[in-house]
């Protein structure tokens, strides 16, 4: 986020620039004139400092979605938009500046747990929304800016309604969710930087390593979740953090390609689509993680 800048409205403006049109135009012409006044003003209106969003505002960011930010549009949730605050923290620190990378990285972990407490079930957002969050600059700190605000955007298109819909499950439900996106976040947070196994088997054990426990954790959760087909996930992924703690205990990379090859397998979001029904839970694989376990 930047410094509030200086704003002036363009009502005025706009209205001056309608009555002028009025004197020149047809009426058809004229009515779409003002229309697009109406539509300026009600926009200006609208306008407010990023420092002032809150939990549960829908938004269009003014220009895109990247980079510094003064002001957005907020708008009511059942328009149209292509942004939502889902959660917001405050960045401990003193008066030096963190540095990019690390309120990044900040930013990046935390607002994925805010974001889950918002809209638990990943699999039931909109097509195309993402993760995103508003942080302070150097220049912002300096003010005393240590706020963060965790938003889902889109980058092309737009989304209807709120995202918020953390009331809407069942304890069994929630269960599931939270210890299924547990382990897929840990996979990726500790998704070593190369591709490189060889080089980075340290890395990719300790990965392997996180991913056995978030499993571990999962599965204990489902045990207590009556049903069939949870039941048949549950053995699955039994075996899936068997496979996970042989990749992080190889002694070569072999020996960790053979286990991260069924480890990686059975995670494959796909194999949870039956017990997600058996709970009244979205299953259509998200479009992105089909890609991933498809190649």
């Amino acid at each position: 986020m930047m410094t509030r800048a200086p704003y002036r409205s363009p009502r005025g403006p706009a209205a001056v620039a309608a009555l002028l049109a009025l004197t020149i135009v047809g009426c058809s012409e004229a009515s779409e004139v003002v229309d697009d006044a109406k539509d300026g003003a009600r926009k200006a209106a609208r306008q407010r400092s990023v420092f002032s969003l809150d939990v549960g505002d829908c938004y269009n960011p003014n220009g895109k979605a990247e980079g510094e930010a003064y002001l957005v549009e907020v708008v009511p949730c059942e328009e149209a938009h292509q942004g939502e605050v889902v959660g917001e923290f405050a960045v401990e620190g003193g008066p030096k500046y963190p540095g990019d990378e690390k309120i990044v990285g900040i930013a990046d972990e935390r607002c994925a747990a805010e974001a889950q407490r918002y809209a638990p079930d990943t699999w039931a957002l909109p097509a195309g929304v993402g993760l995103s969050h508003y942080t302070p600059t150097r220049e912002s700190w300096a003010t005393g800016d240590r706020a963060v605000s965790c938003t889902y955007t889109v980058e092309k298109g737009t989304f209807k309604g709120s995202l918020n819909t953390a009331k809407s499950f069942e304890p069994d439900q929630l269960t599931f969710l939270k210890g299924s996106n547990a382990v897929y976040e840990t996979l990726w947070a500790h998704q070593p930087v190369t591709d490189d196994v060889e080089a980075a088997l340290k890395d990719y054990r300790a990965q392997a390593e996180a991913v056995a426990a978030a499993l571990g954790t999962h599965v204990e959760g489902l045990g207590g979740i009556d049903g069939s087909e949870v039941g048949k996930l549950r053995a699955t992924l039994t075996k899936a953090a068997g496979q996970w703690e042989k990749a992080a205990d190889a002694p070569d990379a072999d020996a960790f390609y053979l286990a991260y090859d069924q480890a990686f397998t059975l995670i494959d979001p796909g194999k949870t689509v039956a017990a997600r029904k058996e709970l009244g839970l979205a299953t259509t694989v998200p479009a992105e993680d089909a890609e991933v376990w498809a190649s």
